[in-house]
């Protein structure tokens, strides 16, 4: 089953978000800020990247980007997991950060796991590892 990175400051999120995914039978790494992820991302190679925005130090946007723009982790899709979810949070989280998907908070359940299924299947491979 693929291997889902979740980066949320906020550990009652990270704590929903890991065993909504769990329970569906993806291995789930949990991050608690940008750096961590970033520092994460050789040692677990993952599949899938869901970020939140709004974190401390750097955000989720800076840290897709920062994914996006290295060649070893280029194809690997991101969501934004996010309340940030106006038209121009929205224009940002794709132009700004390259970011292949954009779920709103409060999460719907229903509405995650059809993008993490849709992006494990579809998301285009464009170089890098994977």
């Amino acid at each position: 089953m693929a291997k889902i990175m979740v980066v949320d400051d906020e550990a009652d999120i990270l704590y929903l978000v890991s065993k909504m995914l769990s329970n569906e039978g993806y291995e789930v790494i949990g991050a608690n800020s940008g750096e961590e992820a970033l520092e994460m991302l050789e040692k677990t190679d993952p599949d899938l990247i869901l970020l939140d925005v709004m974190m401390p130090g750097i955000s989720g946007w800076e840290t897709s980007k920062q994914i996006k723009q290295n060649p070893s982790f280029s194809s690997v899709p991101i969501a934004m997991l996010t309340v940030k979810s106006t038209v121009e949070d929205m224009e940002r989280s794709f132009q700004f950060a390259h970011c292949d998907a954009h779920i709103p908070k409060p999460i719907i359940r229903k509405k995650m796991m059809s993008t993490v299924s849709w992006l494990l299947k579809n998301a285009p491979k464009t170089g890098g590892n994977k």
